[in-house]
Parts: C-alpha cells; structure tokens; sequence
C-alpha cells in the first residue's frame, strides 16, 4: 500500500513539475510570429495553433492552466508575437484582447484606388476587393448621398487601425463613419445625416438640380463634396483653397468648362488606362468626368477630400477670378482674363525651363 502511495505521489509530483515547467517557462518567437484566431475556436483549437507557430511548449499545459482559470473568455483576432513569453502571459493577452492592428494612411485627395492599394500594402487583403466594396457599396452613403456612384469622395482621409478580422466592407465603414464626423463637424450634415441648406454662396450652379430634375441629380453634400474633390486634387495648400474653389465656382456660374486635369486622370483610372501622365491627346478623353469636354460639374468625386477641401467648397472666397496656374514655388497665380493668365502660364513656363 505504501508503495502504491509512494507511486501516486511520486506521479503528482512528476505531473505538477511538468505542468509547472510547461506554464512557467518562456518560450520565444523565432522572430516575428502572427497568429490569427477566428471567432468559435475551442481552446484545444487555439492551443494547436499557439503550438504549431512554436508560441506554446505544450497543448495540454495550455488548456490545463485555462480550464482552472476560465474566468474569462480568451478573445478572437490577429496575434503578434514577438518577445519571450510563458502560458500565463499569452492567457493573460488572450483574455485582454490584446490583437495587433494593421495602419493604413490615407492622405488628403487619395482616390479609392490609392486606398484599395494601401489596404493590401498593410496585409489586410487584396486590393481588387476592398476595390469591389468601395465601387458598390453606396448603401453605407444613401441617406446624404442618393445619385453616388460609389464611396469615392466618402472614404475620408485619416490614419486609421484595422485588424485582419475586420472585412472590407468594415473598413470602407469606419472611413465613411470619419468622414459623416467631420462632415457634422462643419455643419455640411446635419446630425441626423441629412444635408444642410443654404451653405453655398453661390448662386446659378447650372448643375443645380430644378424641378422635375433625375433623381440622379447631385444633391448639396454630392456637389459640395465633387467640388471638394477638384478642389483637394489642384492644390496642397491649405489657404489657397478658398480661393482655387472660387475659380471654379465662377466658371460654373458663367457656363464655363471646369478643365480640371485631375478630372482626365480620374476618368483614365476608371477606364484603367491611365499611365502616369497626361497628354494633349488625352484633353479628348471620352468620359463624363472629363471636365475639358463637359461643361459642369463631374458625375461623383475625383478623390476623398480632406476638412480644408471641404470647407473651401463650402465656402469659397468672394472673388473675380476665372483662371490659374502654377507658380513653380508649390504656389498659384489668379487671373481675371484670358490674356492675364497667359501671362502667367508663359512666366510659369519660364522659371520651370530656369529649374
């Protein structure tokens, strides 16, 4: 019998000595090592995968030690793991929710193209498909934007942090979300989403819609926000905008094309035939967006402006100006006639040959 005792006890001891070793002894990452635990694993499942990626020493030890501390949950999501680390310390993190976030910058006039692009860079998944949910998913906009055409323009510049949990469609929902923030921010929504009236001192806008108008016609937020997009993609500078948006205002209001270039390049984006640079063939461009061929506004957004793009849209400056150009000093130069911004145009030319 004593010896039958001796065993036992010799066997618990061995036991608690193992499971001690397994729970207390870091293990360390050849590196950096990922995890990615789904909702609905079991432990057993999560212990496999922390042992396949070499996390864990041992499966058993792992479920042991949670199934006499199972106070809480261990949380689904992307797990980074690169220091040493014992049982309790990744239970503990599991429990926290501690997952690792994926950055994606998304700056000022980005189109969605450029943010489908990042999204993959930051190994959230494939471009072409956060691509189909920002060409298709309108529905996340409907209420202040009917006629878009898709999220282009809504995709609000920001740095956000997503985890590979997350799809597509959550992504695309958080920039949208930023950007009904922001939008209520400076008054161009109202807190209940819809728009605001009255904002635009502009009067004429030959794209206005009149009575009986398409459905399909821009409403105020759509024209604000395309014209914000013009606006975003012609200048970086912050106090210049008012002003660019003046310009543009102006010629709508006499009839005048916009001939925004950035507009021809949105327009070869959506036809992918876009090759890095304009020419003056490309003045001919086929396209509703090509606002050298088109009088008014485009159809949707050429990029996702930023607050300043959006304010100047707003609230243009009061001026006579019909024209502008580059300084060749990251500036404009404004002009009031044909024969001013030749002028100009020919000076700008000038100091580039200078460079």
């Amino acid at each position: 019998m004593r010896k039958i005792i001796w065993l036992i006890f010799v066997a618990v001891l061995g036991t608690a000595g193992w499971l001690a070793w397994a729970v207390l002894t870091p293990t360390e990452p050849s590196g950096q090592v990922f995890v990615l635990l789904h909702p609905g694993y079991s432990t057993h499942r999560i212990a496999a995968e922390l042992k396949s990626a070499g996390i864990i020493r041992s499966e058993e030890a792992f479920v042991l030690w949670h199934y006499y501390h199972h106070d809480r949950s261990l949380k689904a999501g992307e797990y980074l793991f690169d220091k040493p680390a014992n049982i309790i310390d990744i239970q503990n993190r599991l429990r926290r929710g501690d997952v690792y976030f994926h950055t994606v910058v998304v700056p000022e006039g980005y189109t969605m193209f450029d943010i489908a692009r990042s999204v993959e860079a930051a190994g959230l998944g494939h471009a072409d498909d956060f691509l189909k949910v920002a060409q298709s998913d309108t529905a996340l906009i409907a209420d202040i934007a009917p006629g878009a055409r898709s999220l282009e323009g809504y995709l609000f510049p920001d740095t956000y942090e997503f985890s590979r949990m997350m799809t597509m469609h959550d992504m695309a929902a958080a920039m949208v979300k930023q950007f009904r923030q922001v939008a209520h921010q400076i008054s161009l929504i109202s807190s209940t989403g819809n728009s605001t009236q009255a904002r635009l001192r502009v009067v004429g806008d030959p794209v206005a819609p009149q009575a009986g108008a398409s459905p399909e016609a821009p409403n105020d937020v759509e024209r604000t926000v395309i014209m914000a997009s013009i606006v975003e993609k012609e200048t970086a500078v912050a106090e210049e905008r008012p002003m660019v948006a003046s310009v543009y205002y102006n010629r709508l209001n006499k009839g005048i094309a916009l001939d925004a270039d950035p507009s021809i390049i949105y327009a070869e984006l959506l036809a992918g035939t876009y090759q890095g640079a304009l020419h003056h063939a490309d003045m001919q461009f086929h396209s509703p967006y090509n606002t050298y061929r088109n009088a008014g506004l485009p159809p949707g957004p050429i990029g996702n402006p930023g607050r300043s793009s959006l304010e100047a849209a707003m609230h243009p400056a009061q001026s006579d100006y019909y024209y502008f150009v580059a300084d060749a000093q990251g500036h404009h130069r404004f002009a009031r006639t044909m024969e001013e911004h030749n002028k100009n145009v020919a000076a700008y030319r000038k100091a580039m040959r200078g460079h």
